[in-house]
């Protein structure tokens, strides 16, 4: 069973930065893309990055390109999302996702899903 854990969320300043991570236990983490996605109340959920199996590509929105930066860590099983540059609006869940494939971007093409970590940015 394959299980996907967030940490990092919390409440921040706007302009500050969060750097989340996400563990992936009960399957081989290596071979997968991962991505990470966040959904705001009221909103559908939204894709914020993607990288590799072998983290040498990786994928952004355009709504957040320059203020966040995704990696990870395979032989540690974990992924990260640094964001800089914290605004109001960037409040909302997010969630750490693993895919079945090398390559990934879309939320279809991701098999497995975190609970999400909530993080809340004030002014």
């Amino acid at each position: 069973q394959v299980q996907l854990e967030e940490f990092g969320g919390g409440l921040v300043q706007a302009g500050g930065s969060l750097r989340l991570s996400c563990v992936s236990s009960g399957r081989a983490f290596n071979t997968d893309a991962m991505g990470w996605f966040r959904q705001a109340p009221g909103k559908e959920r939204e894709f914020i990055a993607a990288i590799t199996w072998r983290g040498d590509s990786t994928y952004y929105t355009e709504t957040m390109k320059g203020r966040v930066t995704i990696s990870r860590d395979n032989p540690r099983n974990t992924v990260y999302l640094q964001i800089d540059g914290l605004k109001p609006e960037d409040t909302a869940v997010y969630s750490c996702a693993q895919s079945q494939f090398f390559t990934a971007t879309r939320a279809a093409d991701f098999h497995f899903w975190g609970r999400g970590t909530q993080v809340t940015i004030s002014t």
